[in-house]
């Protein structure tokens, strides 16, 4: 039978439960300075072993005189000195010394010279040397322990070691320091997993998780510790689990948190110690499992990618932090959400975003919501929370967006929405080595223009086909009148029917099929071919069926779940699929031409209009490089 989860929590109680629950008292482990120190949290004060300088010291090229000896000196009546001695900077004060004239404040004669000025040398038999204004005790020497005295405190405990520390506690004779020290370990569990870096077989997967849970908590400077994999065995889970309990102040299950019939992980926290917690009420992550053996937290994480990440940064973040880790705080920025969003009143839930600034007003563009969907943190530069006791957000709104990566990193975002081409993401790979990056939302041409249209995306790509054969600009003419826009050409592109077997056009009927989505323009060429040849949509299996990118198309078609569809050349060439053309369609990126202004713009441009992107478009195939890089207007 199926178990279900316990009485679930909210994200408030949730945390609240973790901040009574443990003691979090962190370990300490000795570290050298020379390695290994940056970024760990001193355990205690540390003291420095000897003074800095250890004996008086002159700071000045001079002579190192006994101040009273220059009493009454002026230029009116110089005083030559009956007692002095030359020093170099960084030279000891020989005793009875309590002040340094610098050089260039000295007369030096000697039996050979006139009276003059002379560069600092070993003082020379018979020189003598007069001053004409009296000079203060201490003038010009560093002291003893003027840096530093031995035993004064160099860092005081919970200090975050920084690299201008490391050259101070060397110089000040520490060698090794006490540092806070969490140790956490990580158990992946599930037959179906394989370890990083294998293809894994059907019905298989690779186990990322704690792979991404150990770089997560690795930064915030916990020692992680990540075990093999265990299969779906209770006994065995239950030993890996009181092991890890043993080894580490907090352990971590990957994969084994939710109400399945072999997930094991809240049945052997309970065995071994007890179960706080089984269900909290966010979205993704709700199956977490907040557990206590031995008085160490016992975290059950969810196996999707995006629900186990939630987990990690809304719980135990906050619980790293109580050990006396402090955690990176994100920077906030209000942004107008370009999608409305539903949610379920009493969840928290947290979406991660696309967020980019359009003039002086940050854009946000949801992500995949799955919890699977890894590519989506990929992606991502941030999120936003819909509170519990929302239903949701709508388009327009403006919404506090925490930046997964610095501010000024998130201002370089130029957000790309609209027709999906694979030749994207070599354009997004190229202009970020000039400090743009590129985030592309896959909606189709007609969700372009309408993101543009609301000045939600800084460019929109498209490939819109008229009846009257031309591209792009009957379509903005129409939803647009009036707007000053410019058009980018990518390329010349072929798109065709893709399939196994070589497939035409007029094959089409009675073959399985995978479409694109409603208002891309390679539905918009479909279903002008379609119409053309005087073919019934209802023909062909599967017309209803969208993917929103080539290579979905492309996938679907390798894999035999269907037998054709329509997708650009360059798709069915990266899976070896065969591709039989229909048309030639012009790819453009349309804008506002006050985007050329942008300095992200502009470079954008001056990209696509390069010989390197040209020659990568050829290596792709399928593409024709004529007109790529032309800019045009509505009516050119």
């Amino acid at each position: 039978m199926v178990k279900r989860y316990l009485s679930v929590i909210s994200l408030a109680e949730a945390r609240a439960l973790v901040e009574r629950s443990f003691a979090a008292v962190p370990g300490v482990v000795r570290v050298p300075v020379t390695s290994g120190a940056v970024g760990r949290i001193t355990a205690a004060p540390i003291f420095a072993r000897f003074s800095v300088p250890a004996i008086h010291l002159s700071a000045m090229d001079g002579i190192a005189v006994r101040s009273a000896d220059t009493h009454g000196a002026s230029e009116q009546h110089p005083v030559t000195l009956p007692n002095a001695a030359r020093v170099n900077t960084g030279n000891i004060v020989p005793p009875g010394y309590d002040a340094v004239v610098m050089i260039e404040d000295v007369w030096v004669e000697s039996k050979s010279d006139d009276l003059s000025r002379s560069a600092p040398t070993e003082r020379r038999d018979g020189e003598t040397y007069t001053v004409r204004k009296p000079v203060s005790p201490w003038q010009h020497i560093r002291p003893v322990g003027e840096d530093i005295g031995e035993s004064e405190m160099i860092l005081p405990s919970h200090h975050r070691i920084r690299p201008q520390d490391v050259g101070a506690l060397a110089n000040y004779g520490v060698t090794e320091i006490a540092v806070e020290n969490v140790r956490a370990g990580l158990i992946p569990t599930g037959s179906e997993l394989v370890p990083a870096g294998e293809m894994p077989p059907p019905g298989k997967v690779v186990e990322s998780n704690t792979l991404m849970a150990a770089a997560v908590l690795a930064e915030a400077g916990v020692e992680t510790h990540r075990y093999p994999i265990v299969p779906d065995d209770y006994d065995q889970i239950r030993d890996a689990v009181r092991r890890g309990v043993a080894e580490n102040d907090i352990l971590f299950v990957s994969a084994g948190s939710s109400a399945g019939t072999r997930d094991y992980t809240a049945d052997i926290v309970r065995d071994l110690g007890e179960v706080l917690a089984h269900g909290v009420a966010i979205k993704p992550g709700k199956p977490v499992i907040i557990g206590r053996v031995d008085g160490k937290p016992v975290i059950g994480l969810p196996g999707y990618p995006l629900a186990s990440a939630t987990v990690l940064r809304e719980i135990a973040l906050p619980l790293i932090a109580r050990y006396g880790l402090p955690t990176r705080e994100a920077e906030h920025v209000d942004a107008r959400l370009t999608t409305s969003l539903q949610s379920d009143i009493g969840t928290d839930e947290f979406v991660l975003l696309s967020v980019g600034k359009i003039g002086d007003r940050w854009v946000a563009v949801p992500q995949s919501r799955g919890a699977g969907i890894q590519m989506s943190a990929v992606r991502a530069n941030g999120y936003m929370q819909i509170p519990s006791q929302k239903e949701g957000a709508e388009a327009g709104e403006t919404v506090n967006v925490r930046l997964t990566v610095p501010r000024a990193e998130a201002e370089e975002a130029v957000l790309i929405t609209g027709s999906h081409d694979p030749a994207l993401d070599y354009l997004a790979d190229r202009v970020r080595a000039r400090g743009v990056d590129l985030h592309s939302t896959h909606v189709g041409s007609m969700g372009g223009v309408i993101a543009l249209k609301k000045q939600e995306c800084h460019a929109a790509p498209m490939h819109l086909l008229a009846p009257d054969g031309t591209y792009n600009t009957r379509y903005l003419e129409r939803y647009m009148p009036g707007a000053d826009l410019a058009l980018l050409c990518v390329a010349e592109r072929q798109q065709g029917v893709i399939s196994r077997d070589g497939l035409g056009f007029d094959d089409l009927p009675g073959r399985t099929f995978i479409n694109r989505q409603k208002g891309s323009g390679t539905r918009v060429l479909l279903d002008h071919h379609l119409a053309k040849r005087g073919i019934d949509p209802t023909s062909i299996p599967g017309y209803e069926r969208e993917a929103t990118t080539h290579l979905a198309v492309a996938l679907a078609v390798r894999t035999g779940e269907v037998d054709a569809g329509i997708g650009v050349y360059s798709a069915a060439k990266a899976l070896g699929l065969a591709f039989v053309p229909v048309a030639t369609e012009r790819y453009e990126l349309a804008m506002h031409r006050a985007m050329l202004d942008d300095p992200r713009i502009a470079a954008l441009v001056e990209t696509v209009s390069s010989e390197a992107f040209k020659d990568t478009l050829r290596d792709l195939g399928g593409y024709e490089t004529a007109e790529t890089g032309v800019l045009r207007g509505l009516q050119e």
